[in-house]
C-alpha cells in the first residue's frame, strides 16, 4: 500500500471513511470551479469515486490514481493529489490537486506536491512530470512555479469547461531539473 509522509502531511489511498470529506470539498464551488465535475458532488459520485480509487492499480498506462492528502495533527481528510500515468509518453506523468477550501494558504499543497514529485522522480525515476492548470487559477500556478516547474505553454481557449472556452498553462519539470535543485528533505 502506498503511504508518502511529510512533516504534516500523509498521502495515502482513499478509505470508505473519506466520504464525507471527500464530498464537502468537492461540492464547494470554488475548489469545482477549474475542476471537471460539478458542485454539488453527491454521495453517489463520491462512493464511486473512492471505490474505483481502492481498485485502481498504481502505475496503469492512461490511468488516474489518486491519493488522499490526510493532515496529521487531526488525522482529517484535506484535500487530494492526482497521478495521470499517461499511455502516450512512457516515463511521464502528469499531477493534479485539490484541497479543502479550509486547508488552502497554509503551504499543504506545496507540501504535497514536493512529496509527489520526491516519490516520482526519486523512488519511481521518472523522466517528466508535467502539470496543466487554468490560467485563471492563480494560486495553483505560483505553486506550481514554486515547486520548480517550468511554464511551457500557454493555450488560448484551448479547452471547452462547464459551458465555455478556458485557457490553460502547462507546466513541466525534468527528473534532472529536480534532483540539480536544492529543496529541503520533504520525506520526514
Amino acid at each position: 500500500m502506498l503511504r508518502l509522509e511529510t512533516t504534516r502531511l500523509v498521502l495515502r489511498p482513499f478509505q470508505v471513511g473519506d466520504l464525507e470529506a471527500f464530498v464537502a470539498y468537492r461540492s464547494d464551488p470554488e475548489n469545482a470551479r477549474y475542476q471537471g465535475w460539478e458542485a454539488p458532488f453527491s454521495r453517489q459520485a463520491g462512493m464511486r469515486f473512492i471505490e474505483e480509487m481502492m481498485h485502481q492499480p498504481l502505475g496503469e498506462p492512461g490511468s488516474w490514481y489518486q491519493l488522499a492528502i490526510e493532515r496529521k495533527a487531526d488525522r482529517q481528510l484535506i484535500g487530494d493529489c492526482a497521478l495521470h500515468f499517461l499511455d502516450n509518453a512512457p516515463q511521464q506523468v502528469e499531477i493534479g490537486f485539490t484541497l479543502d477550501r479550509a486547508a488552502q494558504r497554509q503551504g499543504y499543497g506545496f507540501e504535497a506536491v514536493m512529496r509527489v514529485l520526491s516519490y516520482l522522480f526519486d523512488d519511481l525515476d521518472y523522466h517528466r512530470v508535467i502539470a496543466i492548470c487554468d490560467v485563471n487559477n492563480v494560486r495553483s500556478a505560483r505553486l506550481l512555479e514554486r515547486v520548480g516547474m517550468r511554464r511551457e505553454a500557454h493555450f488560448i481557449e484551448n479547452f471547452w469547461l462547464k459551458g465555455a472556452w478556458t485557457s490553460e498553462y502547462y507546466y513541466a519539470i525534468l527528473q534532472r531539473e529536480w534532483r540539480s535543485r536544492q529543496r529541503p528533505d520533504v520525506t520526514t
